[in-house]
């Protein structure tokens, strides 16, 4: 079952569950999956950080984080594009490591739009997208690699 969830209680849930990412600095809402009273996985979609997609239409999914329940990526993507394109925005973005195969993106109706090998944020060439950042685990913050941006319009 899809619920309202706080960026805090979302940050809290993504910094536990996410492979390589932390929680993103802000969002414009976050939607929570919850399954046997459970919370299983969390969205959180905020404005593009890259100035040249930050153009008022445009929404990015910065976090998508589950416990592995089956289909909850594919139900999160679509929950998350809903509202959006609900709130009149036209386009929602999201990357990803270019070595996942993106089967809940498709499933969601995302399409591959390009593959990046810069940071969309800083310019930086593939290999990391930016300074080294370490989670208290030890687990690499910042992937390195290219990213390739998927895409999901209003009308497709």
């Amino acid at each position: 079952m899809l619920t309202p969830i706080s960026f805090r209680d979302a940050c809290k849930f993504t910094g536990y569950n996410h492979r390589h990412n932390q929680p993103p600095p802000a969002h414009k809402f976050s939607i929570g999956l919850e399954a046997t009273g459970k919370l299983v996985g969390v969205v959180m979609v905020s404005r593009p950080p890259n100035r040249n997609s930050d153009d008022g239409v445009t929404l990015e999914v910065r976090r998508l984080t589950t416990d592995g329940t089956k289909n909850a990526c594919s139900k999160l993507y679509g929950a998350a594009t809903r509202a959006a394109f609900a709130m009149g925005y036209q386009r929602v973005i999201t990357y990803t490591l270019s070595k996942e195969g993106g089967s809940s993106l498709r499933a969601a109706g995302f399409i591959p739009e390009a593959e990046t090998t810069r940071n969309p944020c800083w310019g930086i060439r593939a290999g990391r997208w930016g300074g080294q950042q370490l989670r208290l685990d030890g687990r690499d913050t910042i992937p390195q690699g290219n990213k390739v941006r998927w895409v999901k319009f209003v009308n497709g």
